[in-house]
């Protein structure tokens, strides 16, 4: 198991649980109804506040992909993260793009970025030759059946652990014969893209045994998700705060090396008094 993860400028050390905080650029954010895409310096005082509070990585996004999201061009895209982005990357912190486009990627690793965040592995048209052009750059890859407008309309497995560990080990093949090293990956299981709350339990169960079938990093994504309001009943994301930091420190129990949240602080004090405790 890597002990570090190489991303851009920096080499992230995972012998501790990282946190990477959430900065939304969509109007159409699930979680907060597009709070942090009216300015870029609304966007820019929240990855501020996210790093003051205990990120280690911030992850900006410019095109929603929750169930159901509306198209958004690989352009539109990319103009709500240029000016994020620009600023950003003069900031001395790992810096993660949210995109599954090769066009936006090229662009974002050109203007900084140190880590691409793809929820759908690299399987866009040349995607993992550019990144094999980066040698530096992180990358997470991320599991999802079928695709944002498609993905909740009946998710099915015979054995959600074990598919999801097949398709993501074959995602990591394409990308080594590609040239990309190992170091350079972390793995997602996809939460929510493509699940049910069975399927989203039965992952979040069984970690240690994904990561053991992977051998690689995992970063976990449940924060104020809909499994997170199925579990507490909480109908609001913004208000599934306890829910996802529960979610976040079973994540971390399991062996989840870095865990991406949109609440920095509730999430940073729930660890350090878990750690401390020897938990």
């Amino acid at each position: 198991m890597n002990t570090f993860w190489q991303t851009g400028r920096f080499q992230i050390d995972l012998n501790a649980p990282k946190i990477m905080g959430i900065v939304n650029l969509t109007p159409d954010s699930f979680s907060d109804g597009g709070t942090y895409s009216r300015s870029v310096q609304t966007a820019l005082k929240h990855a501020e506040r996210l790093a003051a509070e205990g990120a280690d990585i911030l992850d900006i996004g410019g095109e929603s992909t929750r169930p159901g999201a509306a198209f958004v061009s690989p352009e539109a895209e990319w103009a709500r993260l240029a000016p994020v982005l620009a600023e950003l990357a003069e900031w001395n912190i790992p810096l993660s793009v949210d995109t599954r486009r090769t066009a936006v990627m090229q662009r974002a690793l050109d203007a900084g970025a140190d880590i691409i965040n793809d929820v759908a592995a690299l399987s866009d048209n040349g995607a993992t030759a550019l990144l094999a052009r980066y040698p530096q750059a992180g990358i997470c890859l991320m599991h999802m059946q079928g695709l944002p407008e498609n993905m909740q309309d009946n998710p099915r497995y015979e054995d959600v652990v074990g598919e999801v560990a097949r398709y993501l080990n074959s995602r990591v093949r394409a990308c080594t014969e590609a040239g990309i090293a190992k170091q350079r990956l972390t793995l997602d299981p996809g939460f929510g893209f493509g699940k049910t709350l069975q399927h989203n339990t039965a992952l979040m169960q069984n970690l240690s045994e994904l990561m053991h079938q992977t051998g690689l990093p995992l970063l976990i994504g449940v924060s104020r998700k809909r499994m997170i309001g199925e579990l507490t009943g909480e109908t609001m994301p913004s208000e599934r705060v306890h829910g996802s930091v529960a979610a976040a420190l079973a994540a971390v129990a399991r062996g989840a090396q870095i865990v991406r949240v949109h609440d920095v602080k509730a999430t940073s004090d729930a660890l350090k008094v878990w750690q401390a405790l020897g938990v």
